[in-house]
């Protein structure tokens, strides 16, 4: 059994999750793989089902009933990584938008001492491919706008590629964590720092899904906007003391 596991929710992905599980198996490390599939229609499941038998033991699949969103799939993912006892836990996309060559350096990041290493598109500037102007420059104020308010000093304050050591999730109470959209790594990250974890951020190359949709809306920008907000005056009256 590895010690690390990928972690990628899925809906309607038929077009890239064969590419993009082949791709995380061929690397030198061995990492394991659970995605959590919210019912979707297109039949990615099935196509994750048909590859089970190649890597027996080391693909996983979770199925939920209905669009359950990406903070709720996330948190189911955290827990059935616990329950097996896996000390490094991986956020990833489905659609290639995160190189999984990556995956080595965020798990080094943290084996050499980081609690969560982010792979970041704007630590070193902006490394964003393919994405038009409009997006690149609502993804980047973004992050502005979250270390203005919450005061918190990440560059990429919503990236959604990431490293944990199974002790950040093992402390921070999930069932706690309010955000089931984007905001959603926004909170994450916020909450890990208040409890005085080590979070490092690693350079990255974010390119741009060439296969299937997006699943970004205005929706979810309101919920980040507006909830980070909340997010900060809730912290005010919250105990982030580990030994409670």
């Amino acid at each position: 059994m590895s010690d690390s596991l990928i972690i990628i929710p899925t809906y309607n992905e038929k077009e890239n999750i064969e590419k993009i599980i082949r791709k995380v198996f061929s690397l030198e490390f061995p990492f394991d793989i659970l995605i959590i599939d919210d019912g979707s229609p297109d039949g990615t499941a099935d196509i994750v089902k048909a590859l089970q038998p190649l890597y027996p033991g080391r693909l996983h699949l979770e199925q939920r009933i209905g669009k359950l969103g990406l903070g709720t799939a996330y948190i189911h993912g955290f827990k059935w990584a616990l329950e097996h006892q896996y000390e490094y836990i991986f956020e990833m996309d489905a659609d290639f938008s995160h190189n999984p060559d990556d995956l080595i350096k965020l798990r080094q990041a943290c084996v050499d001492g980081a609690d969560v290493a982010i792979g970041s598109r704007y630590v070193r500037g902006v490394n964003v491919v393919n994405w038009p102007m409009s997006r690149v420059l609502m993804s980047y104020f973004a992050s502005m706008y979250v270390r203005f308010i919450t005061r918190i000093d990440i560059q990429d304050a919503t990236a959604g590629f990431k490293c944990y050591r199974r002790v950040v999730l093992e402390t921070i109470p999930l069932d706690k964590i309010k955000f089931v959209g984007y905001a959603f790594q926004i909170e994450m990250k916020f909450t890990a720092i208040q409890y005085g974890f080590k979070v490092v951020e690693v350079p990255i190359i974010f390119t741009d899904r060439t296969e299937g949709v997006s699943k970004m809306s205005t929706r979810i920008f309101r919920e980040a906007f507006f909830g980070v907000i909340q997010m900060k005056m809730n912290s005010w009256f919250r105990n982030y003391d580990r030994n409670d």
